[in-house]
This record gives C-alpha cells, structure tokens and sequence, in this order.
C-alpha cells in the first residue's frame, strides 16, 4: 500500500491529523517529486518516537539544526518505504543497532515547518515536512553515539524529562505531548 492510501486509511488521533492528513494526501496526488528534497516547497520525512522496552524512556538526540532535543528522522530522497527510513535514521542518529518497530503502521502524522538554514555551506530555504512517525523500540543497553554533521547530543529521557528538554514550544505542545499520550494507551 503507498503512503496515499494509508494515510486515506489512517485514522486520525485529533483534529491536527485530520487536516494535516487531508493535506498531505493532496500533495502526494499532486507532486510526483513529494518525497523528494528537491521539491522546495514541501517533501516527505519519517521520524522515530523510540522507546526502550518497557516504554519508561524515549530517546531523543541534540538537534544542530533546531538547537533542540527532538526525536530522529530525515528525508524519505526517494525511498517510499517509510518504516525503514524511519529506522535507518534513529540508527545513524543515535549509534543504536537494534531498533525495531513497535508496529509496523503509520503511528503519528504532522506536517513540520522548517525555517530556512544552512547545510553544508549551502542556503535551504523554509518549507514543510510532510512527517509519518513510526513507534519503534530501542535497547537502552547499546552504547549511543553522536553523529556530527546532524547533532550534538544523544540521551535517554523519561517521557516528563523529554518534554522539559525540548526548546520547541510547537514541538512540545503539538506533537511531542501527542505522542506520550498515544504510547501511554497502547502500552496499557
């Protein structure tokens, strides 16, 4: 099934994932290079929430780019399997080995402004990610590990801590806060 017809089957946790569903699904219909970077405009992403096993801890890495603890993630460029992307970031990100989905269905969906930046010397303009968020499950017991050119930190928070280490207000209120409450009912 591609990402339109699981977001059409998605069902939404709150007003903001229906909207932002709708729109997302729009786009995708509409731009054949959606996940894509070089559609400047807008462009599919994949995060992880990862929790360790017993679901008491979230990991989170020291983002250089919105000088923030956020979650990990990057850039579909093209893969549309967006579970293993979602995978391959948390490991690249976090230096973490095993990192298994908890379910293997779309867990979260948000679209996320990105202000203009630099990245390698380079200007990126402000745009969307178009984000699908996968619940994965990590082994706190690996040792973690920096990588250099996305941040500059990497730690385990319980869910209370990551929230109070996050600088992004949206980010914390919106998406964040979401996330602990849905992991919070599946893990019951």
């Amino acid at each position: 099934m591609n990402l339109a017809e699981q977001l059409i089957h998605y069902q939404p946790y709150n007003e903001q994932e229906m909207r932002d569903r709708d729109i997302i699904v729009d786009f995708l219909k509409n731009h054949d290079d959606a996940f894509l970077r070089t559609n400047p405009i807008a462009h599919v992403t994949a995060s992880g929430w990862v929790i360790n096993r017993d679901g008491t801890k979230v990991l989170m890495a020291y983002h250089r780019i919105y000088d923030s603890w956020s979650w990990t993630g990057g850039h579909a460029d093209g893969d549309t399997e967006l579970l293993a992307v979602a995978i391959r970031e948390a490991q690249e990100e976090t230096g973490l080995k095993t990192v298994v989905p908890v379910m293997e269905a779309l867990f979260s969906i948000e679209i996320l402004t990105v202000n203009g930046h630099e990245k390698k010397g380079v200007y990126v303009p402000s745009h969307l990610h178009l984000n699908v968020t996968y619940l994965l499950c990590g082994d706190e017991t690996e040792p973690l590990s920096i990588k250099e050119d996305e941040n500059k930190g990497v730690a385990w928070f319980t869910p209370e801590e990551a929230l109070q280490k996050c600088t992004e207000p949206w980010m914390v209120e919106r998406v964040y806060s979401k996330l602990i409450e849905k992991c919070r009912q599946i893990l019951k």
